[in-house]
């Protein structure tokens, strides 16, 4: 008899309810969140670049609101991503470093095991994992009912066997596409075919931009999900290198670029137009699904736009102008200074956040977690630990409960900082408008070195107080030491061995120092973009960018052949360089020439170098996959003479 009342009851009440659709629950929000790769602070128009054009980022302003003090937890790729995702400082988390494409598996939070004798620093060993324990931001929304989807760059680890879970499809996602967890970015081009995807049944038109591609797979679930609730990861690979883009897009920047603009590249702003087509395509699928008013949009990047020259462009030509300029922010990617962890930041949120705003609170990357379950209605696990704060309320304009934010960053050295500035073994604090930089052991004596910065009056970080406020020097020290405490964070220590072996192998012998006192290992050979270990017969070379390479005077005269024994798990394609003596500051271009390695088995390979008379600087370029490569032995026959290096 009660359920039958019941049942009488409901159905009487029905009509009522349609009466009032206001009193039934709304949906809870989708969420797209894009996240750019390498974009700095002012790249976007609407952020302040007069040369690059980005339509469709500038339209997702309009809808939004604008932060001006948004930061990365990092002035690199990898801590960023892990920072969003578990909303952990990298100096809780371990991964310091964009090392999680690496084959080694690292979960535990240490010192690296030495460091050669131009460092004064012994630095981190970064985690290379993002450790399955954490429940992620898309756990928690997929354990809620959401659809859950990652397109693009991954970078938080991959599986080696089947008992890992590191990959995007492990973290709380149902989509994985187009499934590169090894790719540190887009090895050999964005545009298809691209050698960095190893699906085969990824394909495309020769020629089709990652990003075209890419959103429009998302638009794909967007339209398919349109029912909601979704939450879609669009993580691009643009704008990092390598230095490539569409060829008309090129030339309309060209006809545009002015050499008095802080940005003037070409090439960059091509990138930064695919990026903004790949937004545009996602804003289209949005309003076509009909789901625009109830989905909120983030727009951030991983770290600082790259502010250096890209070294190695494609197509040549654009090698010595800086890709970007964070002016008035200091350096960039890679930098503690404002350049290389400050970012453009856009969120849209319908019918809560006034279109068109701006906000000059302080946010960062650890933030998005809490603020986007709290925007849906949802809470964090009680069992998890957040180091970011909720900010939903910051986004109606009310105050921020952020008052300050931190960065540990403890890599780099003297050498990188040449190239630069600020990327050394580090952690800063930014509280109201003073920031403190501590740079481990960078002191002659081995002291930490301090600079102190007043943000509102000195936004270009160009004079340091520190020596003028000790007082706050030290006030803001203890904010450093109190979340390196809090974070346990791996800090580095004085190199008991810096400069030692470079005094004992220079005594006597003139002045300067050997390539061996720098890279003992290597046994002449100098290491750029790579780490190394020697051990058993062979080097074992880990590329730490997508330009690794081994260089050496040669020393002989050609004509001349270069062989060497080598073995990589995965196929890759690479380059030998040779310069004539003096030819890099003649500005002469090396001779170049390709090989192959296909992967597998050990595999000798042989190069031709026709060039006659003495030769000079020689190059031996790995392949760009980021994979690990071996090398037994190299042997260099010249004209009469002949080396030979036996690992």
């Amino acid at each position: 008899m009660k359920h039958t009342l019941t049942f009488l009851t409901a159905l009487l009440l029905a009509p009522l309810a349609a009466l009032h659709p206001a009193d039934a629950p709304k949906p809870k929000p989708n969420i797209l969140f894009i996240l750019a790769d390498d974009l700095g602070a002012h790249d976007p128009h609407c952020f302040g670049s007069t040369f690059h054009e980005t339509p469709n980022i500038d339209a997702l302003a309009a809808r939004g609101v604008k932060f001006t003090q948004a930061y990365a937890a990092s002035p690199l790729c990898s801590p960023t991503r892990s920072s969003i995702l578990a909303g952990i400082y990298p100096a809780r988390s371990g991964i310091t470093t964009p090392s999680c494409h690496e084959l080694r598996v690292n979960l535990e939070k240490k010192l690296v095991a030495n460091a050669g004798p131009t460092q004064r620093a012994i630095n981190a060993d970064s985690l290379t994992r993002l450790k399955s324990e954490y429940f992620t931001l898309a756990e928690t929304l997929h354990e809620a009912g959401y659809a859950t989807a990652h397109f693009g760059k991954w970078h938080l680890g991959h599986n080696l066997k089947p008992t890992d879970h590191y990959e995007a499809k492990d973290q709380g996602f149902d989509v994985d596409w187009p499934h590169a967890p090894r790719a540190a970015g887009p090895g050999g081009g964005y545009l298809a075919p691209w050698k960095f995807i190893t699906d085969p049944a990824i394909t495309a038109k020769t020629g089709t931009h990652i990003e075209d591609r890419m959103s429009e797979e998302a638009a794909k679930f967007i339209r398919e999900h349109k029912g909601g609730p979704f939450y879609v990861n669009y993580w691009a690979y643009s704008v990092h290198s390598p230095w490539n883009a569409r060829k008309d897009y090129i030339e309309h920047f060209q006809k545009t670029a002015d050499a008095k603009n802080p940005q003037h590249n070409p090439l960059y702003a091509a990138m930064v137009r695919s990026l903004d087509d790949g937004v545009g395509n996602l804003l289209k699928a949005l309003d076509d699904a009909g789901v625009a008013d109830n989905t909120i949009v983030v727009f951030f990047s991983d770290n600082g736009g790259w502010a250096y020259p890209p070294k190695a462009t494609d197509p040549e030509g654009f090698a010595d102008q800086p890709a970007t300029s964070n002016a008035p922010l200091r350096a960039g990617k890679a930098s503690l200074y404002e350049g290389g962890t400050r970012e453009p930041m856009i969120v849209v949120w319908p019918g809560k956040v006034k279109p068109g705003t701006v906000n000059d609170a302080l946010f960062q990357s650890t933030d998005f977690y809490p603020t986007l379950l709290a925007m849906t209605g949802l809470k964090p696990h009680a069992d998890v630990k957040l180091d970011g704060l909720d900010q939903s309320r910051t986004l109606l304009g009310e105050p921020s409960p952020r008052d300050r934010v931190f960065c540990h960053f403890p890599h780099g050295t003297p050498n990188q900082a040449q190239n630069i500035p600020g990327m050394l073994p580090g952690s800063y604090v930014r509280k109201g408008d003073w920031k403190l930089l501590r740079f481990y052991a960078d002191n002659e004596d081995g002291s930490d070195r301090f600079e102190l910065y007043n943000l509102k009056d000195d936004i270009g970080e160009t004079k340091n107080l520190a020596a003028e406020k000790p007082d706050m020097v030290r006030e803001l020290n203890a904010l450093i030491s109190g979340f390196l405490k809090d974070t346990d964070a791996v800090v580095p220590v004085r190199n008991p061995n810096y400069g030692k072996t470079v005094a004992a192998a220079t005594k006597g012998k003139g002045k300067g120092k050997t390539n061996d006192d720098e890279f003992p290992g290597l046994q002449g050979w100098k290491a750029r973009g790579f780490t190394f270990t020697a051990k058993g017969g062979t080097v074992t070379i880990t590329p730490t960018n997508t330009t690794p390479f081994m260089g050496v005077g040669a020393g002989v005269n050609g004509p001349a052949t270069l062989k060497f024994r080598a073995r990589t798990a995965k196929k890759g394609e690479a380059k030998i360089e040779v310069l004539n003596p003096g030819g890099e500051k003649k500005g002469e271009k090396p001779l170049a020439f390709a090989y192959t390695l296909d992967g597998g088995d050990w595999q000798e390979v042989s190069v031709n170098i026709p060039a006659t008379g003495a030769l000079g600087i020689l190059r031996l370029y790995l392949p760009v996959q980021q994979e690990p490569v071996e090398i037994d032995w190299i042997e260099l026959q010249g004209a009469g003479a002949k080396k030979r290096w036996k690992f």
